[in-house]
């Protein structure tokens, strides 16, 4: 069965009959897991089997930035912040570039070794001290040290086997709103966020296999927030940048969303944008309400974009705590949380 468009969440620690049921819909193409559907790495691993079970080739994603943001911990390294990169880039250019590749590395052969198949991450906000809800999710301030410190993590995603998405298109660090519980806007000229934010997502698209845009208005460039806007993803993104992989939105539930109107409106406006693959957590109702809504619209997405997110390299989590590198890699990490 192709993929679909839609990206949901499931409840709990298994699946329920519901669950089993929309997951089989042809309109479903991804999953995304939460911290209450991790109690261990066992259990995980078989939630995740479950659901490829039903849908073999879907796209199991996960939040595994590390510090504030790390769904999955027990049994697992604890992950610092971004942030300690780009510190380290500060007085070791050449020892912080092998420990962003080494982070990117062991946060992405664990996930995969669970049968994630994607964290959503590097983040390449630029940290300008404005936004509390990006801080030290943000490797610095400067765009040049953003682009070489994630080049490097970025590789070790790649190395591990997983696909890198680079979040928030054009950039999320100016605005101080959160756009979880605001529609936050950004009132700077065009040509700033170009000459600054906006470096790293054009530096390294061609190494990014899927972005996921801001719910952010960028006043004077588009009314619409990023993530709906024609302009942004397919003038700049696309054309100007070139990306060809995997545009998703950020969750629909979002309160930056909500100027889009309805959820089947939101989901609409992602899709007339350009988007690939559209989010909707947290929600499951509203979920239910896009699937209908894709499922009418015969909405079918790009099947190769798509399919280049799922991982290429599948560790058993046993075997991977017993190599080298994971020991090194995972004392490192340890002593920077």
């Amino acid at each position: 069965m192709p993929l679909g468009p839609l990206m949901l969440d499931v409840e709990g620690l298994e699946l329920t009959p519901l669950e089993v049921e929309i997951l089989g819909r042809p309109g479903v193409g991804g999953l995304i897991l939460f911290r209450r559907n991790f109690e261990s790495v066992g259990q995980v691993k078989s939630l995740v089997s479950a659901i490829r079970a039903i849908r073999p080739d879907i796209i199991v994603a996960v939040d595994q930035e590390g510090g504030r943001v790390q769904r999955f911990q027990t049994g697992l390294t604890r992950l610092p912040a971004l942030r300690v990169l780009g510190d380290a880039y500060e007085s070791d250019k050449d020892g912080a570039l092998s420990l962003a590749m080494d982070f990117g590395w062991l946060m992405a052969a664990e996930m995969l070794s669970l049968g994630v198949d994607i964290s959503f991450a590097p983040v390449l906000d630029l940290d300008f001290g404005r936004s509390a809800v990006i801080g030290d999710r943000s490797i610095h301030r400067d765009p040049e040290i953003v682009i070489q410190v994630a080049r490097a993590y970025i590789a070790g995603m790649q190395d591990a086997g997983m696909a890198a998405t680079g979040k928030h298109f054009p950039g999320h660090g100016w605005v101080e709103a959160d756009s979880h519980v605001a529609i936050p806007t950004d009132r700077r000229a065009e040509f700033v966020i170009a000459s600054d934010d906006i470096k790293p997502f054009a530096a390294l698209s061609q190494q990014l296999k899927g972005i996921m845009p801001a719910h952010v208005i960028y006043h004077q460039v588009d009314p619409q927030p990023a993530g709906f806007s024609p302009y942004w993803l397919q003038d700049v993104l696309r054309k100007q940048q070139q990306f060809s992989g995997v545009i998703f939105s950020d969750d629909l539930t979002m309160e930056g969303a909500s100027m889009a109107g309805s959820y089947p409106e939101r989901a609409q406006a992602a899709k007339e944008a350009g988007c690939d693959m559209v989010l909707v957590c947290n929600q499951f109702d509203k979920a239910l309400e896009v699937l209908d809504w894709v499922e009418r619209e015969a909405w079918q997405p790009d099947q190769q974009r798509l399919l280049g997110m799922r991982s290429q390299c599948l560790w058993d989590f046993d075997e991977l705590k017993r190599t080298d590198r994971w020991c090194n890699t995972q004392q490192l990490m340890s002593k920077l949380v």
